[in-house]
């Protein structure tokens, strides 16, 4: 074997393991942003998990705020049925503009629910109440975590899937497309800075 047949078999083995590398780069990077969102689907089970029992815990309280109430477990269902509908990987824009649309629907409805809590101490009070507030309180800060995350290993993804070379090959490997980040409207757990004032 003559030395220019070396080097190309040389040249063909490193392209192939370069090509390799770019393939299971954009595997685990795939792989990473689809972990990160089931994360965030743990923290919004356990959120819709807890808004039943915040719920009938303000029942006994607020007789008169019954459609506040269905309000606030419309769109916990909702929201459920939406990320019940998107396991299994199904993580498309339409499926993750769905399913903020639906967050903030959920976080509008608890909005009015505090709001309306504000009228009766008694249920403010309530030690039941305090709990689940505080559960759902640190739920939230979980699912902005979570989401966080996800949004990273996106960009993560997308960063690399754009770039060049594996941009040629992406499309080829069953990547044709970037991950859409998941946004959502107004966090509850995001809240403004205060104010302060001399």
């Amino acid at each position: 074997m003559d030395v220019s047949t070396i080097i190309l078999w040389l040249v063909l083995i490193g392209l192939v393991i370069y090509v390799t590398n770019i393939y299971n780069t954009l595997v685990t990077f795939k792989n990473r942003y689809l972990n990160a969102f089931s994360q965030i689907e743990v923290q919004l089970k356990r959120r819709y998990d807890l808004i039943p029992n915040l719920v009938e815990t303000a029942r006994a309280y607020m007789e008169h705020e019954r459609t506040t109430l269905e309000a606030v477990v419309t769109a916990r269902n909702d929201a459920a049925a939406i990320l019940k509908g998107m396991q299994g990987g199904h993580i498309g824009p339409a499926d993750l503009g769905k399913l903020a649309s639906a967050e903030g629907a959920v976080g509008s409805a608890l909005g009015k629910l505090n709001v309306t809590m504000e009228a009766y101490p008694q249920l403010k009070a309530n030690e039941n109440m305090m709990q689940l507030t505080e559960e759902l309180t640190t739920t939230e800060n979980r699912v902005a975590f979570a989401r966080q995350g996800f949004n990273d290993a996106v960009m993560t993804y997308n960063t690399y899937r754009q770039s060049f070379p594996p941009l040629f090959f992406a499309a080829r490997f069953g990547h044709p497309e970037d991950a859409t980040l998941l946004e959502f409207e107004d966090s509850p757990a995001i809240q403004a800075a205060p104010q302060v004032s001399f």
